[in-house]
């Protein structure tokens, strides 16, 4: 009888000790999340060991489960193409390579959404929030500046224009709660404290610094000094957060002072070289050797709107007058497709245009004796958008919904100005053009959107929001160039903002200096987005 108990005795442990044997080991992943836009769905994780994972989806409340990926990441963006029409409910298992999803212990690496349908305000909120992430989760982490792009092969070098414009986007994502105020206030008092003890050259500062030594990063072989257009962009974003922290507690107050001394210490009147021109460089080594006169009608109006409202080194009017509003491509006048342009290039040139001076600088109501800002700039939109219909070069996927064209990464040729009319246009297509429009196009940049979100999305939308170039003739691996450039991520940002609240106008137009400058140079504003 005993050895009976004995040999089933030994069995048992034999068939239990080879099921726990045969019970695979695993560690379920820490922070699963999932978190469901118009139409996709972001699946966020740790995984600091860079374990294999595979994600499993169903959309029949957990009947089936489909393989939808294998990576060794921490995030995942699950497109659903179409919007949904009404809630759904979405189901994840990000499970361990090995485990079978049908596994009782599957469950344990489940994840759960629900998917609602959106409206275009929805829509705008998520492409701002994510390409917000660009000057938040992206920022140098020891300077907050923004790093030049994504694909640096330079080491980390942060751009000080592009920071000017992040610092903006930066505020309006506190508005909306995509993290606290208290987190914005210390990325931007990182911003300020390292613009505070980097080297300036006469009050300006150089274009890219490297992030971990804090020195000058030379853009171009003369060009390792002061550069007043970016210098421009930079302060910008610096006055819109010196508004925003005017009147907050204590230390918020201490920014905006802070920032005050930097605005001041700026000797716009300097870079004239006491000529008639404000020059974009200058630096200790060459000099004013570039020789580069600052002319318009570009990216560069806002450099002479804050020259001329410094309080401690303004340019006078003639400056403006004698190289601004002289050159040969200031003055257009000419239609194209039917759309008269004041000013300007041949088709307005790029889009940056008509984005970069404009993200604090309000074009609503701002008028001057050649054209109403606003106005110029919706035309230059909207002659873009005809080029596209138009597609005279027959580029493959050009439409009413597939346009706008300005500097940005290239599929082709590297990074590259895209403009219509000329040889630059190559079959590219830069999102930041038309989405930054919306302020002047929103039913037209609305169109592009949704085409390049719904329909394109897998491929154009990623981390930080939609990627930087897409030439669709090229074969499908090569279309999209997945990179991120901080000058063509904050317009987008910051121009979604302006247009559904007008706040960043509203915060950098409250600066009385800037009222004082613009009276300078003969413009007249009227505040015209009170009512928004």
């Amino acid at each position: 009888m005993n050895n009976k108990r004995n040999i089933l005795t030994t069995i048992v442990i034999i068939i239990f000790g080879t099921l726990i044997a045969e019970t695979p080991k695993y560690v379920v992943p820490s922070g699963m999340k999932a978190t469901a836009y118009p139409a996709h769905v972001e699946l966020n994780w740790k995984n600091t060991q860079g374990f294999i994972y595979e994600i499993y989806c169903s959309t029949d409340n957990g009947k089936t489960f489909d393989l939808k990926n294998e990576n060794c990441s921490d995030t995942y963006l699950d497109f659903f193409k179409k919007p949904v029409t009404t809630d759904k409910k979405i189901i994840y298992k990000i499970i361990p390579k090995g485990l079978s999803v049908k596994s009782i212990d599957a469950v344990k690496f489940e994840v759960t959404t629900m998917m609602k349908p959106a409206s275009d305000d929805e829509l705008l909120d998520m492409v701002q929030r994510y390409t917000t992430r660009y000057f938040y989760d992206f920022a140098d982490p020891i300077t907050g500046m923004a790093r030049e792009r994504s694909n640096d092969v330079n080491s980390n070098i942060v751009t000080t224009g592009g920071t000017g414009f992040g610092i903006m986007a930066l505020i309006a994502g506190a508005e909306r709660n995509y993290y606290s105020k208290e987190n914005a206030y210390q990325t931007i008092n990182k911003i300020v404290g390292f613009l505070e003890k980097t080297e300036r050259f006469h009050g300006a500062w150089a274009h890219w610094y490297n992030a971990e030594t804090g020195k000058v990063f030379s853009f171009s072989q003369f060009d390792d000094g002061g550069d007043l257009v970016e210098t421009a962009f930079l302060t910008q974003g610096l006055l819109t957060a010196r508004q925003y922290y005017l009147n907050g507690t204590e230390s918020e107050k201490n920014l905006s002072n802070r920032i005050t001394k930097l605005w001041e210490t700026i000797d716009w009147e300097w870079y004239t070289q006491g000529k008639d021109s404000l020059y974009w460089h200058w630096s200790k080594n060459y000099g004013f050797k570039m020789n580069h006169r600052i002319k318009g009608f570009d990216e560069t109006l806002i450099t002479y709107i804050l020259a001329a409202s410094s309080p401690t080194h303004p340019i006078e009017l003639s400056v403006y007058e004698r190289c601004y509003t002289s050159s040969n491509y200031y003055l257009n006048g000419k239609s194209y497709y039917g759309i008269k342009l004041d000013l300007g290039m041949d088709y307005g040139g790029p889009l940056f245009f008509t984005h970069y001076s404009f993200l604090g600088l309000n074009p609503n109501g701002l008028t001057d004796e050649n054209t109403n800002y606003f106005e110029r700039n919706r035309a230059h939109a909207l002659i873009h958008r005809a080029y596209a219909i138009d597609n005279p070069k027959k580029h493959s996927g050009y439409g009413a919904n597939c346009w706008g064209f300005t500097s940005s990464d290239d599929p082709l040729v590297g990074y590259s100005s895209h403009h219509p009319g000329t040889t630059d246009d190559n079959g590219t297509v830069s999102p930041t053009a038309a989405v930054s429009s919306i302020v002047y196009t929103p039913k037209e940049s609305m169109d592009v959107i949704r085409h390049f979100y719904f329909d394109k999305g897998k491929q154009l939308f990623g981390k930080y929001g939609f990627y930087d170039a897409y030439n669709p003739g090229l074969v499908e691996g090569q279309q999209v160039v997945r990179s991120y450039l901080a000058i063509d991520e904050g317009p987008i940002a910051v121009m979604i903002e302006n247009y559904r609240s007008g706040l960043l106008w509203k915060l950098f137009m409250s600066n009385p200096e800037i009222k004082n400058g613009l009276k300078i140079l003969n413009f007249y504003y009227k505040d015209k987005t009170d009512n928004k």
